[in-house]
Formats: structure tokens, sequence, C-alpha cells
């Protein structure tokens, strides 16, 4: 081989051992895109969980979707923990990154030992609201209407307010 060509597959190998760098104590997993199976630990809220990878737990935030509040009792808050908890504590998940929030908690597609996608069957359940100002997917919009449609879950209240109207409730209730 020559040495321009050793170069380029060191460089290659290099590049491609650092998209699989492993979580450290304090510092987050760092590729975005990352795929993994992790078993469930908490259930933090209806979009929210922890989960165990390598003896290091990280926090995971379902895509797409929105819950209501779990805090200020939002009506259906603690119904969604409650689901959530119900499609996965204590499996072990396939976890699909796609990015991290302000809050450290990896975005991500989580499916479940059933091969449900947990996010969607949120949705599904009448237990979340499709999150537009975050995803634009059209499967979480057409499982969000059939869900409204035949009233499931939260939807059987007419007057459900979506959980970012809440917090923003809250907020301004706060000052």
């Amino acid at each position: 081989m020559q040495v321009g060509k050793v170069s380029v597959l060191i460089l290659l190998l290099l590049t491609l051992q650092s998209c699989f760098i492993q979580p450290g104590e304090s510092k987050p997993l760092n590729n975005y895109h990352l795929s993994f199976t992790a078993k469930v630990i908490r259930i933090l809220d209806g979009d929210t969980m922890e989960v165990l990878y390598q003896d290091h737990p990280i926090k995971i935030r379902l895509a797409h979707i929105d819950c209501p509040e779990k805090r200020g009792h939002q009506p259906f808050g603690a119904k969604a923990k409650q689901a959530l908890s119900d499609l996965c504590f204590g499996q072990m998940v396939s976890v699909q990154g796609q990015k991290y929030d302000h809050y450290k908690r990896l975005i991500a597609v989580v499916i479940n030992q059933n091969k449900q996608v947990v996010n969607q069957e949120m949705i599904k359940l009448g237990m979340a609201w499709h999150f537009k100002k975050y995803s634009s997917d059209p499967l979480y919009a057409r499982l969000e209407i059939k869900a409204r449609k035949n009233k499931v879950g939260l939807w059987q209240d007419s007057s459900a307010v979506a959980p970012w109207v809440w917090r923003g409730m809250r907020y301004s209730l706060a000052r």
C-alpha cells in the first residue's frame, strides 16, 4: 500500500470510530443518529423516560409527541405516565436517537419488546398530541386525527388543553 492510501484508510477508520463513541459518566452520546438497545429503568412522565445503556443512565424524550404535564396536575398527565410505563417499563427497548434537546435529553423513537413504536402507541392510546412544532411526520398527524375522531383517552374531553398551552398558562400565572 502506498503512504497516501494508508493515511486515507487510517483517517476513515478514525472517523468511523468517532461515530461509535460510548457515553461517559458525565457526557452524552455524541452521535445524533445513534441506535442502541437499553433497559427502561424509569418513567418520568408520558413522554420522558430513563434507560440504562452500558451502565449509564440516559434520559430519553420521545420524538414527535407531547404528553399532558404530570407537574401541575394537567388532566391525563398521570394517565399518560402510566400508559408509557405499561408500554415499556423494565423492558429492553430499541432506541433510535436523533439529537439532544436543551435539557440534554436524547430525542428518540423507542421500540418496545412487542415491536411497537412507543411514540406512535402513545398517540393511538389518546395519551399524546402530535408535537407539530418539532415534527412534520404525517403518520403522527393521522394517528392523532384518528384518536380524536374515536374519542380515545384524553380526546374524551372536548376541551383538552395541549401541553404547550398548559405550560404557557402556568408560566404566565407564575409571574
